[in-house]
């Protein structure tokens, strides 16, 4: 999933070191739902993160990992244990982070995706606002929008299921 900083106008709002230390905490947060861990500590250069997941209670409890470095991660997959059932050409896009889901750029705007809508890769399907921060959550595959998890507004968490997408 590729998120774009984005203040409300639209104009970049962070340098490139920040932007840095955003594809650093997305990678991170992808490690983290890719291989279902409910919560991980970062330690780099005598500074520490710590990033607790929404997780459903899936597997036998929480699993730890204490990194120093860490390599890039795969894009993450959805977990199937927190929506319905999906057919195997239907992917779920799940939220990067906690935030507050938008499906338009502006409350009079029209929506970026609705269901039925047929997208491409790297069409922006919503945006997450996190710290005053409007992130564009792009596509990570072309197909159909099946269905749209959450309602305008509203609060989601690390790897809550937005969209059901499938592919042909």
């Amino acid at each position: 999933m590729r998120i774009k900083p984005k203040t409300a106008a639209g104009a970049s709002s962070v340098d490139d070191s920040d932007q840095k230390e955003l594809r650093r905490l997305e990678k991170l947060c992808q490690l983290m739902a890719r291989n279902q861990i409910a919560e991980l500590e970062w330690e780099r250069r005598g500074e520490k993160l710590r990033l607790r997941s929404a997780l459903t209670p899936a597997f036998a409890g929480p699993q730890h990992i204490t990194h120093q470095f860490a390599a890039p991660a795969a894009p993450a997959v959805a977990t199937a244990d927190v929506a319905p059932a999906l057919s195997a050409n239907q992917k779920q896009v799940t939220s990067p982070f906690v935030g507050t889901f938008y499906r338009a750029p502006a409350p009079t705007a029209e929506p970026y995706a609705r269901e039925g809508q047929m997208i491409k890769k790297g069409d922006v399907l919503c945006i997450i606002e996190a710290m005053k921060l409007m992130n564009e959550i792009e596509a990570e595959i072309s197909g159909k929008v099946i269905s749209i998890l959450v309602e305008n507004g509203q609060p989601v968490e690390f790897g809550e299921p937005l969209f059901v997408i499938e592919t042909n």
